[in-house]
């Protein structure tokens, strides 16, 4: 099992390090390779996807991924920003289908922005097409408008657009994964006044013909955003596109009670993935020592079950991951009164003592 380890920037390098930390304490063996990614890339070989990580990434089973980003590098050109490593990786490895997983811990109900009673228990699949839509469209760029209310004057723009291919294999995932869950699926849209999203909820309503033992339901962007504050629980499998899906599972995320909770992974049509915690490379606090790698180590669990075939690892983990939250341990993120505050080598030294 070849895993190509991409640590990052920021916070990115400290969370990686325990998340390798419990998988080294498993009993299998795993072949492993560091390589830069994003701004230390940059700073090391002038690119945030050099070719030789671009070529460690392809001949892995599975890419362990770190974050990108510092604001050390926000004024280069685009194509050279931390950012664009992520997003090569994406389309370089075709990984068009991404899970975030938005479950909150019974111990954490009390962390969650909303009530208690609205998200204990809360389990929900968010399914985000992840090559396509409005990130990779083209053309895009700079121009000078020739129409629109202010003809003459520089504009920006960017082009929605999805193909049927694309719609169809996102909405087979999330159907597929419904049937190993609550058997719900609800597509997220904008139909009412994008043509890119009244194509979608049509070729979603076709795939659904295959799926006669799922319960298929459409709604607008911007209710699901109401929706998953209002009754998140009522939500099984939410499916999207890239944008919607990008803005949706970071509100998700603040149901669990942090960012720092919720691992994804991101898959091709082999199965081969992007593991990653949803969240950022956090540079103010990066050096500290304080950063939340659950959501890292969850990655891993995730990237066991997914890519490298091993469920049982993956169960083990995520148990371990439990007990630790059940014995009062607490990362500054997701701390409260009456529970023990620990740093991020101290959270993972408390995961594999548990596995």
């Amino acid at each position: 099992m070849k895993i190509a380890i991409l640590p990052g920037d920021g916070i990115g390098t400290e969370i990686i390090a325990e998340a390798v930390k419990v998988l080294k304490a498993l009993d299998l063996t795993f072949e492993m390779e560091t390589a830069p990614v994003g701004g230390a890339a940059y700073a090391a070989h002038g690119h945030p996807l050099p070719e030789a990580t671009l070529e460690l990434a392809k001949a892995a089973d599975a890419v362990l991924f770190g974050a990108v980003g510092d604001f050390q590098y926000d004024k280069l050109e685009r194509a050279l920003r931390p950012e664009q490593a992520i997003l090569g990786l994406r389309k370089e490895l075709g990984l068009f289908a991404n899970f975030r997983p938005a479950i909150c811990y019974e111990e954490l109900t009390h962390a969650s922005s909303l009530k208690p009673e609205l998200v204990a228990g809360l389990d929900i699949l968010i399914i985000r097409e992840l090559t396509g839509d409005i990130y990779f469209g083209q053309p895009r760029g700079r121009r000078t408008a020739v129409d629109g209310h202010f003809p003459g004057a520089e504009e920006a723009f960017d082009t929605m657009r999805y193909s049927r291919p694309e719609i169809e294999r996102i909405a087979h995932v999330a159907f597929q994964a419904a049937r190993k869950r609550g058997r719900k699926v609800l597509s997220v849209d904008k139909a009412n006044v994008l043509e890119t999203f009244q194509f979608w909820r049509d070729v979603v309503t076709e795939v659904h013909q295959a799926y006669p033992d799922v319960q298929l339901e459409h709604m607008y962007v911007d209710n699901a955003a109401m929706q998953l504050v209002k009754a998140p629980k009522n939500i099984d499998v939410l499916v999207t596109g890239n944008m919607f899906g990008d803005i949706l599972s970071d509100e998700a995320a603040m149901l669990t009670g942090s960012i720092g909770m919720l691992p994804s992974a991101s898959l091709n049509e082999k199965n081969q993935g992007l593991y990653e915690p949803s969240h950022g490379s956090a540079p103010d606090i990066a050096g500290k020592g304080i950063a939340n790698p659950l959501a890292t180590i969850l990655s891993a669990a995730m990237m066991l079950r997914y890519s490298l075939g091993q469920p049982e690892a993956a169960d083990r983990i995520e148990r371990a991951v439990k007990k630790v939250l059940a014995s009062g341990l607490r990362t500054v993120d997701i701390y409260s009164e009456g529970t023990k505050k620990v740093g991020t080598v101290e959270m993972g030294d408390a995961v594999v003592a548990a596995l």
